[in-house]
């Protein structure tokens, strides 16, 4: 009796179930000749071209293009000649590597994550920043000013005299001249040039209308002498004067009073020339 594997045992294990076994291509060929249809008939149903129904049906499949689109006319053709598309799928992936892996979720998750993500402005960072720049330059100005004034306060210290602002010094009233009281002085009486004559014109008792010209007719003034004001005009030859008011006027003339006893309201008309005062 022998203890080891008969030689029987080591022959070659004969798969008789593949070779009876109809191909997929055969199948498909006996189920349409069955069902009464041509190649025609099936390409014109399917839309699958005449040539790949006949290249399938003889089991070729590379016309086809590649696994998944022989997969998927498989399954049309078999609908078409009334045959369940399962079976022969099945044993299509078996005859020819099975389908292929789904592609792992991980790299592609991987390169989602990876990718750089669109990010807008940083308002937030922004904002902060331009408030440090605002403390920082108020703090700047604030120490500067506080070095400003402690300067100015060691100076006065140390002895330097701070300059103190003068009051400013009244700005004299024009042609307003002291209203003349009594006879004049004889400074006044020589001030006057003995080349020209002179006329003083003063309202020291109301307000009168005058108007004044030299000896050409030239207007030297035409206007209302209120209450206190006064007015000199000078000639080379001749003064001429209108009162409207003779009553309110004090006249001088050649730097001499001139007495007119004028009646208030009275309107005047006087021409005085150089030398002694004489009403025209």
């Amino acid at each position: 009796m022998s203890i080891g594997n008969s030689p029987e045992d080591e022959r070659p294990f004969h798969d008789e179930s593949r070779e009876t076994r109809t191909s997929v291509g055969r199948a498909l060929q006996q189920a349409r000749i069955a069902a009464g249809l041509t190649v025609d008939d099936v390409s014109s149903a399917t839309r699958v071209r005449i040539a790949i129904v006949h290249a399938i049906e003889a089991d070729d499949f590379t016309p086809c293009g590649g696994d998944v689109y022989a997969r998927g006319h498989i399954r049309t053709l078999a609908k078409a000649v009334h045959l369940d598309p399962g079976p022969l799928i099945s044993q299509y992936e078996a005859e020819h590597g099975g389908r292929p892996a789904p592609t792992p979720a991980a790299p592609l998750f991987e390169a989602e994550r990876i990718r750089p993500e669109r990010r807008g402005p940083n308002w937030t960072a922004a904002m902060v920043a331009a408030i440090v720049v605002v403390i920082g330059f108020v703090g700047f100005t604030a120490f500067k000013s506080g070095n400003t004034d402690s300067d100015a306060k060691s100076s006065v210290a140390e002895g330097s005299t701070p300059a103190t602002s003068k009051p400013a010094s009244p700005t004299p009233t024009k042609d307003k001249p002291a209203a003349p009281t009594g006879e004049p002085s004889d400074s006044a009486i020589a001030a006057a040039p003995q080349d020209k004559v002179t006329v003083q014109v003063s309202a020291p008792n109301g307000r009168s209308w005058i108007s004044a010209k030299d000896h050409n007719g030239r207007m030297l003034f035409d206007g209302l002498l209120k209450k206190g004001d006064s007015k000199t005009f000078q000639d080379s030859t001749k003064i001429n004067l209108i009162l409207g008011d003779a009553g309110a006027i004090e006249l001088y003339v050649n730097g001499k009073k001139i007495d007119g006893n004028f009646r208030p309201g009275a309107v005047q008309r006087l021409t005085y020339t150089k030398g002694d005062p004489v009403a025209g």
